[in-house]
Formats: structure tokens, C-alpha cells, sequence
């Protein structure tokens, strides 16, 4: 078992795992230069730096772009005020949806590499 699943199985309840689950798969396929990590006690994806970042609460999950105040929002689903990061709130695993979220990874990946 890797800290990642520990992490998963010991402090995320089984509906947040499923959406979890969901979002490893997604960035897997969508962000496979990215390694999985824990960064400030939640989940996260790597590359040279932090590139999205999972937290959780009562009712959701949320999917954090470490550089999300900079993109392009196709889909106006981003949110927050902060100077960097923006984030998406997932309350089931429908709601990652790939045509959503993939425009999305897809840009921090290219800030990440830039």
C-alpha cells in the first residue's frame, strides 16, 4: 500500500474516495508526467512544481490548480479570488467529467512545463 492509498482509505470517506478515484484516473490519463504526492497533508500532483492539489470537505471534494488564476475558463466552473490558484468543487464522482476537467489539467500541466 503507498501513502497515497493510506491516505485515501484513512481520511476520506467512501463517497470521497469514489470521487478520488475518479480524479486519480483522470489526471493519469490526462497528466502522466505528474506524480502523486501528499503536500500540506492532502493529496496532490507534481510535476517540476505543485500542480493541482485535492481538499476535502463535509460535502465535497475540491480539485485545486496551483496556477489556476491564470487560465483561459472555458467553462466558467473555476473558482476563487486568490492571486494563484482556482479551484472546482466535485460532489460526486459524475462530476468529474472529463470535457470539464480536461481543459483544465491540461493548462496547468503546460504552466507546470513551462
Amino acid at each position: 500500500m503507498t501513502d497515497i492509498d493510506e491516505y485515501v482509505a484513512g481520511q476520506l470517506t467512501g463517497p470521497q474516495q469514489a470521487i478520488v478515484a475518479e480524479l486519480r484516473t483522470l489526471m493519469a490519463r490526462h497528466a502522466p508526467g505528474t506524480r502523486e504526492v501528499i503536500s500540506r497533508g492532502s493529496l496532490a500532483w507534481e510535476g517540476r512544481k505543485l500542480v493541482a492539489i485535492v481538499s476535502r470537505s463535509k460535502t465535497h471534494i475540491t480539485l485545486a490548480f496551483a496556477r489556476g488564476a491564470e487560465f483561459i475558463d472555458p467553462h466558467g466552473r473555476l473558482e476563487g479570488i486568490g492571486k494563484t490558484t482556482r479551484h472546482v468543487k466535485l460532489k460526486s464522482p459524475s462530476d468529474v467529467d472529463d470535457a470539464l476537467l480536461v481543459e483544465y489539467v491540461r493548462q496547468a500541466v503546460a504552466f507546470d512545463q513551462g
